[in-house]
C-alpha cells in the first residue's frame, strides 16, 4: 500500500482520540546544538484539518488492526473497515517531513494492538526513541501507552516522550465490562500510578538538583537528571455510550486527579459507528453535554468546586444543558449570595457567576487599594449581567427578593442567548468585511 494512501487511513482512523494537547511539556538540550524541533506554550506552527481546525501534531495510528473487540470502537476486530499499517520507518520519516515543511511542532501517535500488547509498545517507543537519538529531534512527542505492556516499557517511553496518556475509555467499571470485556480497568489505573510514580520521582530529582546547585560550593554542573514525561500524563473518557451519569463521569475524573496526578482528562461525545452492537445508542449524544462536562472539570481543577457539589446541582446526575455549571450551582445554593465584593474571600468570589480566576484576583489586588465600585466590575469586562444578582458592590444591591426569584433563571438564559446571537452576527459582519477586502 502507498504511504499516501496509510497516511489517509491512519490520520482519520485517529481522530476520535481527544487527548492529544501539547501543553506542559518543557525545551530539550539538543545533542549537538543542531537538533530538530523545539516546544513551545503557543506551537511552532499549524496545520488545519478540512473542517477548519487547527492541528500543531501529526495525529495517526501506528496501525488500525486490533486484536481487541471494543464494541464502541471503529477500528475493533470485528470492523470492517479498511486496515494499514505503518513501518517505524515510516512514521519517523513522516515527523521529519512534515516538520521541515513546517505543518506540524510534533508527533501524536497511538495504535491498535497488533500481536501482543508488549510488541505495540515496543514499535511505539522505537519511533519515538529514533526521533530523539538518531534524528535529535527535540520537538513535542505524545505516546498513547498501552496499559497491559510491561513496566519497563512504559518506563522507555517516558523517557523519549513529553506526555503519556493511557484511555481510561469508560468512566464506570460497569461501562467498560459491558463494552470492552478485554480490557482490565484495575489493570488500567495500575499502569496510571506507576507512570505517576516516575513522573513524581523525576520532579522530585530535579528539585532536589536545583537546591543543591543553588548551595555555596556547589560544582558549576552537574548531571543531568534523566527526564520522565515532563508534560505528565492524560486520560480520555467516551461520554454518552453507556449508561453513567455527568455525576459518575465527574466523580471517576476527581478520583484520577486525586490518585494519579492527572494532567487533564479529556471527554469525547460517543459516534455511533458503522455495524455498531444493539447495546450501543444509535445517536450520538449532544455535543453540548461534552462542553459541559469540560466546563465542569474547570470547576474542579481551578475554582475549588468538589464533584459532589457539581452533581448536587445537576438534574438526576444530568448537568444543565441550558446552563453553564457554576451558574446551575449558584441557582440551586442562592442562600449563598448576595456575595459582597469588597469583603468576600478570594473562594467566595471564585463562586459569583461570570467572575474567572484573572477577574477574581484583579478585584482582589485592587480592594487591597480602595473600596471597589461598580464602575470598576465593568473596566474589568466581566459578564456584569450575569455576575450583578449574585453581589454587593458600591453603586450596586440586587433588588429585594431578585437573587430568589424564579424567573431568575428565565432572564439568565435570555440574556446568554442574546449575547450569543450578537457575537455571532458580530462575526459575520467581521467575515463580510473580510471578504469585501480580498476583491
Amino acid at each position: 500500500m502507498e504511504l499516501q494512501r496509510k497516511l489517509f487511513i491512519l490520520a482519520d482512523a485517529a481522530k476520535y482520540d481527544a487527548s492529544c494537547a501539547s501543553s506542559g511539556s518543557q525545551g530539550r538540550d539538543s545533542l549537538d546544538g543542531k537538533g530538530m524541533g523545539s516546544v513551545t506554550g503557543m506551537g511552532i506552527c499549524h496545520s488545519y484539518a478540512p473542517d477548519g481546525r487547527c492541528i500543531s501534531l501529526l495525529k495517526i495510528l501506528l496501525t488500525n488492526v486490533c486484536i481487541f473487540d471494543c464494541r464502541y470502537c471503529i477500528n475493533r476486530k470485528s470492523s470492517n473497515v479498511q486496515r494499514a499499517r505503518f513501518t517505524v520507518a515510516e512514521v519517523v520519516q513522516l515527523t521529519l517531513d512534515f516538520y521541515r515543511r513546517n505543518c506540524i511542532e510534533g508527533l501524536f501517535l497511538s495504535s491498535g494492538i497488533i500481536r501482543s500488547s508488549d510488541y505495540t509498545m515496543e514499535q511505539l517507543v522505537e519511533v519515538a526513541r529514533r526521533l530523539r537519538e538518531e534524528h535529535d529531534f527535540r520537538g513535542y512527542i505524545h505516546l498513547k501507552t498501552i496499559p497491559d505492556a510491561a513496566p519497563e516499557l512504559l518506563a522507555q517511553a517516558g523517557r523519549h516522550a513529553d506526555r503519556l496518556s493511557i484511555n481510561v475509555e469508560l468512566p464506570t467499571a460497569s461501562g467498560l465490562a459491558q463494552f470492552a470485556p478485554e480490557k482490565d480497568g484495575r489493570r488500567i489505573r495500575q499502569a496510571m500510578q506507576g507512570v505517576d510514580r516516575h513522573v513524581q520521582a523525576w520532579r522530585a530529582a530535579t528539585r532536589e538538583q536545583r537546591q543543591a546547585q543553588s548551595l555555596p560550593g556547589a560544582p558549576a554542573q552537574r548531571a543531568a537528571v534523566p527526564r520522565f514525561a515532563p508534560g505528565g500524563q492524560s486520560t480520555q473518557m467516551i461520554v454518552g455510550a453507556d449508561r453513567a451519569t455527568d455525576a459518575d463521569i465527574l466523580e471517576s475524573s476527581h478520583t484520577l486527579y486525586a490518585g494519579y496526578g492527572l494532567r487533564r482528562v479529556y471527554y469525547s461525545a460517543f459516534s455511533p459507528i458503522p455495524d455498531a452492537s444493539r447495546d450501543l445508542p444509535p445517536q450520538a449524544p449532544p455535543l453540548m453535554r461534552e462542553h459541559r462536562l469540560y466546563q465542569a472539570d474547570w470547576l474542579m481543577r481551578f475554582y475549588g468546586y468538589g464533584a459532589g457539589e457539581i452533581a448536587a446541582a445537576s438534574r438526576h446526575g444530568m448537568l444543565d444543558l441550558e446552563i453553564d455549571p457554576k451558574l446551575a450551582w449558584a441557582l440551586a445554593n442562592r442562600q449563598q449570595f448576595p456575595v459582597d465584593l469588597n469583603r468576600a474571600p478570594r473562594s467566595l468570589l471564585l463562586r459569583v457567576p461570570g467572575l474567572g480566576t484573572q477577574t477574581v484576583e484583579r478585584l482582589l489586588a485592587a480592594r487591597r487599594v480602595r473600596r471597589l465600585r461598580l464602575d470598576d466590575l465593568l473596566r474589568l469586562r466581566a459578564p456584569v449581567q450575569k455576575a450583578l444578582p449574585f453581589v454587593l458592590i458600591d453603586g450596586h444591591r440586587p433588588l429585594l427578593g431578585e437573587t430568589d426569584s424564579a424567573a431568575l433563571r428565565t432572564r439568565l438564559i435570555a440574556q446568554s442567548q442574546a449575547s450569543q446571537a450578537q457575537a455571532r452576527h458580530s462575526g459575520m459582519r467581521v467575515q463580510s468585511a473580510l471578504q469585501a477586502s480580498l476583491f
